[in-house]
């Protein structure tokens, strides 16, 4: 099956591919999806690809083509977070394609979509608690501060207040549910504006997969990962994710600046990346052909040989939320 065949289309793959050039050796395509990546690295000239997912399904799925490449494919089921220790050797590359898949979206069953009917899900793996056990146990302060951090919503409160009114009459158990509910709490969207239950969904979403703790982590694993002279690039989709890669970038290639300027200088570590990007966008005949390349941002820089060291978190910016408690 070619590459346009397949459901998910790899957004920003060619600026990715030319930045590297010439690829080759080992690469980690930490969000494996629907194999888009893996094939663009592997025709490239990428000698192999570890392919890692958290989703089990994505390999059943891959499974009537995956087999075409042989040893240079391997596939492994997990979270990147984890990568370095499944790559088990130094590895030349590592992409990371965050957030949802369209492939994700498109399967009403998993609960990701509010333009699709199913259950309120949004796991993009098989364990843990569901958007409906959030939405159902969490108190209306809990909820109205992943809205507010995780999905930029103004009237966080007031969707928050919706949502522990409906379920005291009955639980909300559907992606239907959920967004006929926010649609109720919110005005009417203005022409050209997007669905009112759009950052809702973003925001439950990456409360449900703790993308945040993920990324975090991904990146330090990439880094862990990463060969001297190798590359990491991230393609974001929201300006959250987008801040805390451009700041992981900043801070561990020696341009983070000190988090206090009345505190005293402190001697700096030898910087782990080099030749950072800045954030590169699409372009036109990227997003005419692949809409979901509208709103990515691909960041980029290249493994030096100083020792992996765990992210300052105090600098990356990351939403804080208080998500302790029973779910």
């Amino acid at each position: 099956m070619s590459m346009s065949e397949r459901p998910h289309v790899p957004v920003l793959i060619n600026p990715i591919l030319a930045h590297c050039a010439p690829v080759s050796g080992t690469w980690v395509d930490g969000t494996f999806g629907a194999g888009g990546y893996s094939q663009g690295l592997l025709a490239a000239g990428a000698d192999r690809v570890i392919g890692i997912d958290r989703d089990p399904m994505v390999f059943a799925m891959a499974a009537e083509w995956a087999d075409e490449y042989g040893d240079a494919l391997m596939l492994e089921q997990g979270v990147f977070s984890d990568l370095d220790r499944i790559a088990g050797a130094p590895v030349d590359g590592v992409v990371l394609d965050l957030g949802v898949s369209s492939m994700q979206l498109d399967q009403a069953h998993r609960g990701f979509s509010f333009l699709r009917d199913g259950p309120l899900d949004m796991r993009m793996g098989d364990t843990g608690p569901s958007a409906a056990d959030l939405v159902a146990e969490l108190d209306e302060g809990r909820l109205a501060d992943i809205l507010f951090h995780y999905g930029e919503e103004r009237a966080s409160r007031r969707i928050a207040r919706a949502i522990t009114r409906a379920r005291a009459d009955a639980p909300i158990t559907t992606t239907g549910q959920l967004a006929a509910l926010v649609e109720r709490a919110l005005p009417r969207p203005k022409p050209g504006q997007s669905h009112p239950a759009t950052r809702t969904f973003q925001a439950l979403r990456i409360a449900v997969n703790d993308e945040f703790g993920q990324l975090v982590a991904g990146l330090e694993a990439a880094e862990r990962a990463l060969a001297p002279g190798g590359w990491l690039a991230v393609v974001s989709f929201h300006s959250l994710e987008d801040r805390v890669v451009k700041r992981f970038f900043q801070d561990r290639s020696g341009g983070g600046g000190n988090a206090n300027r009345y505190a005293p200088v402190t001697e700096s570590a030898p910087p782990a990346f080099t030749g950072v990007t800045k954030g590169i966008a699409a372009d036109a005949d990227e997003i005419a052909q692949n809409p979901r390349a509208r709103s990515a941002r691909l960041r980029m820089a290249q493994r030096t040989d100083a020792p992996a060291a765990p992210a300052d978190r105090a600098r990356l910016g990351l939403p804080r939320i208080d998500m302790e408690g029973d779910i």
